[in-house]
């Protein structure tokens, strides 16, 4: 084996454990991870990360269903009203400059990371009552999340949990299992829609990657039980911040 592939195994490993245990997260790390250190252009790296991000999802959602936390109705409605923009958000991303991509992604994690920051410091009670939360605001928040999953290509975890915390009430808890359920109907959306597309991906290189990441999504789900909501919170806000940094560097000075 290659040092790349071993380096996409260890790191894959990493990456799947973020999934599992934070319910995103994938795809901010895995697009970095194949541009920057496994050279993947970046276009191919967004495709790639779908992938990816999809299949660790599914076996990651498998342990969270048996914990409970998965509101699966919310999830599948979510997740389809979320289709419409994650083609649009696909087709336009082919064609906007590679590096304005990555400046675009870099911009988007730090305003995401800062919300969920304020969130973990701040936190406050939110009703959960199905009849406070509108059609109008399900269905913004859901083609926003489908539009930002499309043209970055990562599965959407990154956007989803904040939408589903900040926007619609639910807990963290349930907000990083059911955005598993999100990320596999969005992953799978974006891979359709880049059909035909002047993609070319190192498949090997992203399907070592997956089943590293898939085997870290099964160990990190038990991880979130022994962590409070608040901390994991903060862990995703963190992270976030740590990834839109090192892009932005990577991209404005290499």
């Amino acid at each position: 084996m290659t040092s790349s592939l071993l380096l996409a195994l260890i790191i894959g490993l990493g990456v799947g454990l973020v999934v599992g245990a934070l319910g995103a997260g994938g795809g901010i790390l895995s697009v970095p991870v194949l541009v920057y250190i496994l050279g993947m252009e970046p276009h191919a790296a967004s495709a790639g990360s779908l992938v990816i991000v999809g299949l660790t999802a599914l076996v990651s959602l498998i342990p969270r269903s048996r914990e409970g936390f998965v509101r699966w109705k919310d999830g599948v409605v979510f997740g389809a009203l979320s289709t419409v923009g994650t083609f649009a958000g696909s087709r336009l991303s082919g064609w906007l400059d590679a590096r304005v991509l990555m400046l675009l992604f870099s911009a988007l994690l730090a305003v995401v990371g800062v919300v969920m920051l304020i969130k973990a410091l701040r936190p406050t009670e939110v009703s959960h009552a199905p009849e406070q939360r509108s059609i109008m605001k399900l269905l913004l928040c859901a083609t926003a999340t489908g539009f930002l999953t499309g043209f970055f290509g990562v599965g959407g975890g990154f956007a989803v949990v904040p939408m589903l915390v900040l926007a619609l009430g639910f807990s963290i808890r349930e907000a990083s299992s059911t955005s598993l359920l999100v990320m596999i109907i969005a992953s799978s959306v974006g891979l359709l829609s880049r059909i035909g597309s002047p993609v070319s991906v190192d498949w090997l290189t992203v399907l070592i990657f997956a089943a590293a990441s898939m085997a870290g999504g099964l160990m990190g789900a038990p991880l979130s039980r022994r962590v409070k909501a608040s901390t994991l919170t903060l862990i995703f806000g963190v992270l976030l911040l740590a990834v839109a940094g090192f892009a932005l560097v990577q991209t404005l000075w290499f």
